[in-house]
């Protein structure tokens, strides 16, 4: 998924929400293994209607958002996603779709351009049919390299995603090749974080550390070799840092998630955290959830930071890092981030690196997404 805008305000200020996250659908085609969607999905089959999806773009424009990323679940089993995007673009909102590219029909992407969509996020899960289709637990990968071909021929710009692991990320070289291939303007690898149900199959998916620097220096010959042909997003995934990243620019800073059902969050799981309260769309306005609400403001800027992080010089640069993995790791949402080589909790992160480094095979299987899954597993995270 694209990263929201590099901009945000100073810390413990609430600016716009400048990047409006719809997540229309947790409905989806595909059961990959990495999915962010929460693991108890299942359990949250609500979702807004037209009228009411199109009053949260309208709200969200009038509070300074800037762009607007349609995604799910796979939006396109939305069949008034034209509308949607085409109300979005109206108000003066740039949109990217983020899509599996199941679904997307040369009708319907003919329609989506008539609706003024700026931009497509097509995924792959790898550059080879048998490892992609494997991931997603379908048969997708021509698929995909059809729609691809459509939106290439249409001249919308497209930024490929490829979610990188232990299971793909030797395959960076072929990765590279297939979005040139592909016609993509972008491509990002996001490497897989450690939440929903990657959290779940961990075992499977944490790289080593000589994978991440195989992928780093392939990556760097590739940007050398291509310039500006092709722009090639790559981040080192937080169990591999010594420093956490700013979540999301910061908690309630510039990001704004609906889900399906109208829950308001200022990152995709915040959900998960216990003792706070996210209000829905349906009965609360998008102006007072973002400035006034208790679930955007608990951890915005530094004042409910306890140590270490009170007393860091860098926490104005990391802002905590990700509550939702310090809750995770640590059982404590105000806890520093524990990929952070200053966190008490460090060492479950430098145990479970080292479990990877040493090739231990995992506990358990592989457990793709699905409904039936979802239910059995009856977690959040």
């Amino acid at each position: 998924m694209l990263s929201p805008p590099a901009q945000a305000p100073a810390p413990g200020h609430a600016g716009p929400p400048l990047w409006l996250l719809a997540e229309l659908t947790y409905r989806c085609p595909l059961h990959c293994a990495f999915c962010y969607n929460p693991v108890d999905f299942a359990n949250h089959e609500r979702e807004l209607d037209t009228a009411q999806w199109r009053s949260v773009l309208r709200q969200a424009r009038a509070l300074g958002s800037v762009q607007c990323g349609f995604s799910g679940g796979e939006p396109l089993l939305r069949e008034d996603l034209e509308l949607l995007v085409g109300e979005a673009r109206w108000l003066g909102f740039y949109t990217n779709l983020i899509t599996s590219g199941v679904g997307l029909t040369d009708a319907r992407l003919d329609a989506l351009r008539e609706a003024g969509l700026d931009h497509v996020q097509l995924s792959f899960q790898d550059s080879t049919r048998e490892v992609n289709d494997f991931l997603s637990s379908t048969r997708t990968f021509d698929l995909k390299r059809r729609v691809a071909a459509a939106v290439r021929e249409r001249g919308i710009p497209m930024v490929m995603n490829c979610v990188v692991h232990r299971l793909n990320i030797d395959h960076v070289d072929a990765i590279v090749e297939l979005a040139l291939e592909c016609g993509a303007s972008y491509l990002e690898f996001a490497n897989v974080q450690m939440y929903s149900w990657a959290q779940v199959n961990r075992e499977h998916l944490l790289p080593t550390r000589a994978q991440i620097a195989r992928a780093e220096a392939a990556i760097g010959r590739w940007r050398e070799r291509l310039g500006n042909r092709l722009r090639i997003f790559f981040v080192v995934p937080d169990y591999h840092a010594e420093r956490p990243k700013k979540c999301m620019n910061g908690w309630g800073n510039v990001f704004l998630t609906v889900t399906p059902d109208g829950t308001a969050l200022p990152c995709h799981t915040a959900r998960m955290l216990p003792g706070l309260a996210f209000p829905n769309v349906v009965d609360t306005p998008l102006e007072e959830i973002w400035h006034r609400s208790e679930g955007f403001s608990r951890y915005r800027g530094t004042a409910w930071m306890k140590a270490p992080c009170r007393d860091c010089d860098e926490r104005e640069k990391d802002l905590g890092g990700c509550r939702c993995q310090a809750y995770m790791l640590a059982q404590d949402p105000a806890a520093a981030d524990p990929v952070c080589a200053k966190s008490p909790q460090r060492a479950q992160v430098d145990a479970a690196v080292a479990r990877a480094e040493a090739g231990e095979p995992p506990a358990q299987p592989i457990v793709f997404r699905s409904p039936q899954a979802s239910r059995a597993l009856g977690r959040p995270f």
